[in-house]
């Protein structure tokens, strides 16, 4: 009996495992953002419920490239033509903050984002049909949003997502685009060893055969977008927003100032994202009752 009970167990959780949730199931009229999730059993959309909320207002120091994907966006949601998009640029400088912000912004007209990781891409057809399923209709217009996206010689994602971005056999459905940031401007690392293959051609410098394979698929974006790091002044402005937003701005300023630029040193950076972390630390030690020097274990 025991051994009954065991096997009907047994049966009963491999076909949970290779019975994930229906892709079609998801309900884009509720869930703004969803995400692929592949598993020993099968690959599969899943409804993300609460969404990270970020307003482009928020964003200092990216206004240029906050207007060229605000564009984009907004043709396509009104059913324009728009293009596929590459945010490239130095780490913690709002490249999938400005991304999460035009689903904040668009997504009460009809704008679902679904986060695709970079093994996720090998399933880029069955996320097609998925969403297909998910909307027949073609109610809402979706970004396929890959985070952090680079790449490694010869790697079988980075073919899957040429084809999609060039066109394979498979017509993409019209209210699909996809979105990618790197902190590579043309996703594959470069060697040295490819400086050889340049050849002079007249006044032109040609690249060789391993380059121009590398450039191709950046080149398959419509629009580039770049970012860079930030200045003084555009650093602590944004960490004087985010220490109002945290309701500390009543604080002692030139200190405050005087410690974040400290932190920043100490990380080698000034973007968004150092400002936030300091921030963090900052009014955590003064809720704290602490008084002193930032304590870094890194110097």
């Amino acid at each position: 009996m025991q051994h009954v009970e065991f096997l009907a167990h047994l049966q009963q959780l491999l076909a949970s495992l290779q019975s994930p949730a229906d892709s079609g199931s998801v309900d884009f009229g509720r869930c703004l953002a969803a995400r692929w999730r592949a598993g020993p059993g099968g690959a599969y959309l899943q409804g993300i419920e609460q969404v990270q909320t970020v307003r482009a207002e928020d964003l200092l120091g990216i206004d240029r490239a906050g207007q060229l994907l605000d564009r984009n966006t907004r043709q396509f949601v009104h059913g324009l033509p728009a293009n596929d998009v590459l945010l490239w640029g130095g780490r913690g400088t709002g490249k999938s903050s400005l991304v999460k912000a035009m689903l904040t912004r668009y997504g009460p007209e009809g704008l679902r984002l679904v986060e695709l990781d970079r093994d996720g891409l090998l399933h880029l057809p069955d996320v097609l049909a998925a969403l297909r399923r998910a909307d027949p209709d073609a109610r809402f217009r979706f970004v396929l949003f890959c985070d952090d996206l680079s790449f490694e010689d010869n790697e079988p994602a980075y073919k899957a997502l040429k084809s999609v971005l060039d066109g394979g056999v498979e017509a993409r459905p019209a209210n699909v685009l996809i979105y990618a940031t790197s902190n590579r401007r043309h996703l594959m690392p470069r060697h040295f060893a490819e400086n050889d293959e340049y050849q002079r051609a007249g006044d032109e410098i040609v690249p060789g055969e391993t380059a121009e394979e590398k450039l191709s698929l950046s080149d398959r974006f419509g629009l580039w977008i770049g970012f860079y790091p930030f200045d003084q002044d555009t650093y602590l402005a944004i960490v004087a927003r985010h220490l109002r937003q945290a309701g500390a701005m009543a604080v002692d300023w030139e200190a405050a100032r005087a410690e974040a630029l400290r932190w920043a040193l100490a990380r080698g950076s000034r973007s968004g994202r150092v400002a936030r972390h300091f921030v963090n630390d900052y009014v955590g030690r003064l809720k704290l009752g602490e008084a002193g020097g930032v304590h870094d274990e890194n110097g």
